[in-house]
């Protein structure tokens, strides 16, 4: 079952907070305070400061202490192993995590399982059912909007380049798929350049962007699927000085290179997730599990919307949006 928390109940981020890797936790959370582990895929974007910001913001509501962490990169496997390990050792009373690996942590998770603590996954699911539920957008609907969105500006026709952060994290996997299968099924004529994979870094999603444009000189769509993918892609663009009015750019998520590239018609538009519900939503679950509840949805869809010259300061995209 299919938990939808609304878009519409989400402040706007003020301000995003300052960078890093997290603070370390207290020896033990004050008297009366449940200790949260979070342990996210890092702080390479914004968008994790968002999501930290609204898990710090529900804790504080919740009477709970909060630990937020991730490694330095989303390329950070190990590192967010290595911090996993860490966080049981310091026996919270829950955990929130976000997997840069499907696949890597089920044995720590195990781990976490039979201390009893309760796993609540977010933004990126696990192949694990350990995890009692998942906070996060429908990454697969999200992107087949995105091409949807494309496919309709090129008129079916094209060729368009597609540069995602991994291939190991089900926000990669899924955002992918989704994009893809999308384009196969309803613009057969557009030719898919990709997807390639830039780790979510700038550099990395620049230089594929000029070799695909270098490659395909009759390159006229590109697809970001995430803050870092797209930022390359903008990057590439703007350092080529290639004509934009010939080029259809979609993103994913917000920042205020996205927002500037958007409005100033770089950018045609890009899907907006919701990170501080997405932080929020998953204290509010990890507390339902410290107080005993047992049954849970399968996954707390927290929302996606369309952000592009015609909507971006409407109310609702305003919203989630986050710079």
């Amino acid at each position: 079952m299919k938990r939808l928390l609304s878009l519409a109940a989400v402040a706007m981020l003020a301000a995003a907070c300052s960078s890093g890797t997290g603070t370390a936790a207290p020896a033990s959370a004050p008297a009366g305070k449940p200790y949260i582990s979070i342990v996210s895929k890092g702080f390479q974007h914004q968008f994790w400061q968002a999501v930290k910001k609204g898990a710090e913001d529900e804790a504080a509501t919740e009477g709970a202490t909060v630990n937020f962490m991730g490694p330095n990169t989303e390329s950070d496997v190990q590192p967010q192993m290595d911090m996993l390990n860490a966080e049981l050792a310091k026996k919270p009373a829950a955990l929130c995590f976000a997997a840069l690996d499907s696949k890597a942590a089920g044995p720590t998770l195990q781990k976490f399982k039979d201390a009893n603590i309760p796993v609540i996954a977010f933004d990126s699911g696990v192949d694990s059912n350990i995890p009692l539920t998942t906070v996060a957008t429908d990454n697969i609907a999200a992107a087949k909007l995105a091409a949807d969105k494309m496919g309709e500006k090129l008129g079916g026709k094209g060729t368009v380049g597609i540069i995602i952060h991994d291939q190991t994290s089900r926000t990669g996997i899924d955002r992918g798929t989704g994009f893809v299968d999308e384009m196969k099924a309803k613009y057969p004529n557009i030719k898919l350049i990709g997807p390639q994979y830039g780790g979510g870094d700038l550099a990395k999603s620049a230089d594929l962007a000029k070799s695909m444009i270098s490659a395909n000189p009759d390159i006229n769509g590109f697809f970001g699927g995430n803050e870092g993918s797209i930022g390359g892609v903008l990057n590439a663009v703007t350092e080529l000085h290639l004509d934009q009015t010939k080029l259809t750019i979609i993103g994913y998520d917000s920042g205020q290179k996205q927002i500037d590239a958007i409005n100033s018609g770089l950018e045609f538009g890009a899907v907006q997730q919701n990170p501080i519900g997405i932080g929020a939503k998953c204290v509010v679950e990890a507390m339902l599990a410290i107080k005993g509840q047992t049954t849970f949805d399968k996954v707390v869809d927290t929302g996606f919307l369309w952000a592009d010259k015609t909507t971006i300061n409407n109310a609702d995209v305003q919203a989630v949006l986050y710079k």
